[in-house]
């Protein structure tokens, strides 16, 4: 298996005894890479057991990269010495600071309230390439390159885990990543820790500028069992409150609400609502490239997820047909929707109106109650997880919302452009 390499090119063809797959054990080599063949294995050709020629495609086993135009791949865990990013597929000459980027950094930054964890991290972003001063106007601008974001750790305590490093927490991944990989990062969960959002957030500064005239807002409508009152709703008021929610008092019952769960060293859940305006209609793609399948599908990527509704969402269940399809009227501008249950997206294609999502985020399961578990010597155990936890993960999960979606949007932006032209 000579040359059998795994930074071979995403799709190709390959052909002769000498090629990089090599004179013997191509198969083998197909086999260990999951290059798939455009048509199977009869698609290769073969002479006295060796591969001769073959049409392939390799498939993308690493999963830290999402987006198609647009891509963003991250890495770095926990309790290691950086997390960071790379952004690709960014067009050129937008106007780009590392300031812009912090600034929505610090809405999720730990440690901000008694209500998130308090793991003192001043999550200051670097940009290691992708822009340079405009030769014209010295504005620092984005250069149509990879754009590399790295934000260093300062304050992991690791030894908070050392009791555990044998046990499974109960609703944690920690079994599930043993069980896939053999081992896992004990030390604050590794890539499965919440941590790695950061640079989701740091991303989704940048695709915020890809879309002209798009805003993307998340607010939190709920914790626990407790809703807001809609018709409170003041988008004003998410940046006056530690809880991001647009109701001022039912922020002020969340903060009774929530120290009492965080006393108890309990957790409780959360939900979400992402709004996205100024989306042009025409993003998306019928059938496998919807716009709300890859907004479901980002924002179940988020650590700690467990639903995504687009619109009127399950309650669309219990509506009838009349009160379920948006009625539309001719307006100044073109056609215009007397409601918005859809969500912003019919057939998987955005419709011009507000894209409204929402998500709902379990309770966070390092918790100081004990609990039965095993460990990974097959024996009955409880665990008491100790370390900084957030009570309501949910609270921070609301800029990576909002970052995951203005990332989706802004790939399906560039798609669209390179499909149909704007």
């Amino acid at each position: 298996m000579r040359f059998c390499s795994s930074s071979l090119p995403l799709m190709g063809r390959v052909a002769g005894p000498n090629s990089f797959l090599g004179r013997s054990g191509g198969v083998n080599c197909l086999q260990k890479f999951a290059i798939r063949t455009t048509s199977g294995y009869d698609d290769c050709k073969f002479a006295d057991g060796n591969l001769q020629a073959c049409n392939f495609r390799i498939v993308d086993l690493s999963h830290n990269t999402f987006g198609h135009l647009f891509r963003v791949t991250t890495f770095g865990e926990s309790h290691g010495v950086a997390i960071g990013c790379v952004v690709d597929g960014c067009p050129p000459q937008l106007a780009l600071t590392a300031e812009e980027i912090q600034r929505d950094l610090d809405r999720r930054r730990p440690g901000t309230s008694r209500f998130t964890t308090q793991r003192q991290e001043p999550d200051a972003v670097k940009i290691l390439s992708g822009v340079m001063a405009h030769p014209d106007t010295g504005v620092q601008v984005t250069t149509g390159t990879p754009i590399g974001l790295l934000i260093e750790n300062t304050d992991q305590r690791s030894k908070d885990y050392s009791d555990i490093k044998d046990k499974f927490r109960p609703g944690h991944a920690d079994f599930t990543y043993e069980a896939k990989y053999g081992l896992r990062d004990y030390r604050g969960g590794g890539r499965s820790s919440a941590r790695e959002t950061a640079m989701r957030v740091a991303a989704g500064a940048i695709a915020r500028k890809v879309v002209p005239g798009m805003t993307v807002r998340a607010a939190l409508v709920q914790m626990g069992p407790h809703k807001i009152d809609r018709a409170k709703w003041d988008w004003d008021e998410v940046d006056r409150n530690p809880f991001f929610c647009p109701d001022k008092d039912k922020a002020a019952f969340f903060a009774d609400y929530l120290d009492g769960i965080r006393k108890s060293g309990s957790s409780i859940g959360a939900v979400i609502e992402v709004v996205a305006e100024g989306v042009p209609a025409g993003l998306g793609a019928p059938i496998y490239a919807k716009l709300d399948g890859d907004i479901a599908a980002a924002l179940m990527s988020i650590n700690a997820v467990k639903g995504v509704e687009i619109g009127a969402g399950f309650e669309a269940a219990t509506l009838t047909g009349e009160e379920n399809a948006d009625e539309m009227r001719m307006g100044n501008h073109g056609p215009m929707f007397t409601s918005n249950h859809a969500g912003g997206i019919l057939g998987g294609i955005s419709t011009g109106q507000p894209v409204v999502a929402r998500f709902a985020v379990k309770p966070t399961s390092s918790i100081l109650s004990p609990r039965r578990t095993v460990d990974r010597n097959g024996g009955d155990t409880d665990i008491l997880t100790k370390g900084r936890h957030d009570p309501c993960v949910g609270i921070r999960a609301v800029p990576v919302g909002e970052a995951m979606v203005a990332c989706v949007l802004a790939d399906h932006y560039l798609r669209h452009r390179g499909q149909v032209g704007m």
